[in-house]
Formats: structure tokens, C-alpha cells, sequence
């Protein structure tokens, strides 16, 4: 069974830059979606983008589009997710799953979290 492991975050400032990853052990990305959620303190866990594996076609939530991009290294079994333009809204925790379907918004059709990496954005 997949089990992913988050890393990459950190505290920027608005308008920076960071690049996180989501890297699999036990299991590879091959047939599976591989998507970012973040949670914010108090709030649910919310969609951010996901990536097909077979094709690396990506899809984004509104609130990102533009701004993010999802990737994949085969080579290495990672997922990236490079985030641009950033905003203190975009401040939460950012964690990864994987899904047998793609285009799925709901965290209950991904598993395998990993304990997630923290985006602080603040000046």
C-alpha cells in the first residue's frame, strides 16, 4: 500500500514562492491520481489540485488556478506542487493522497496521507 510522505514548506512572505513534494513509498503513482489538500486551523480539508498519473493531465480548484502547478517525477515517484503568487489565505497544512479515479474533490476518496507539510504565508 502507498504511503506518502510531505515536504517543501515553510513561512514566506506574500507574493513568494514554494515547492512542495509528495513523495511515495511501497507503491508507485502508476494508475492513480495523485491530488494536494490543505486544512487550515479550524476548517476543513479542502482540494487544491491533482494530477493524473497516466497522462500528467492536472486539474486545480479556483481558488489556485493560475497560481499553482502539479507535476510528477517518474523517475523519482514524486509529486510536486509549485506554488506561486502566494497569498496569507493559502496558509495551512498541505497534505497528499491517492485516489484510483481522477477528478475526485473529496478527501474520503484518497488515502495514504502523509502527515502533511506546513505553508505559512506572512509578512
Amino acid at each position: 500500500q502507498v504511503h506518502l510522505v510531505e515536504s517543501g514548506g515553510g513561512l514566506v512572505e506574500p507574493g513568494g514562492s514554494l515547492r512542495l513534494s509528495c513523495a511515495a513509498s511501497g507503491g508507485t503513482f502508476i494508475n492513480k491520481a495523485v491530488a494536494w489538500f490543505r486544512q487550515a486551523p479550524g476548517k476543513e480539508r479542502k482540494f487544491v489540485a491533482v494530477l493524473r498519473w497516466r497522462d500528467r493531465s492536472p486539474f486545480y480548484s479556483d481558488s489556485v488556478k493560475g497560481r499553482f502547478t502539479i507535476s510528477g517525477d517518474s523517475a523519482k515517484n514524486i509529486v510536486y506542487l509549485q506554488m506561486n503568487s502566494l497569498k496569507p489565505e493559502d496558509t495551512a497544512l498541505y497534505s497528499c493522497g491517492v485516489s484510483q479515479d481522477y477528478l475526485r474533490v473529496a478527501a474520503d476518496y484518497y488515502r495514504g496521507w502523509g502527515r502533511g507539510t506546513q505553508v505559512t504565508v506572512s509578512s
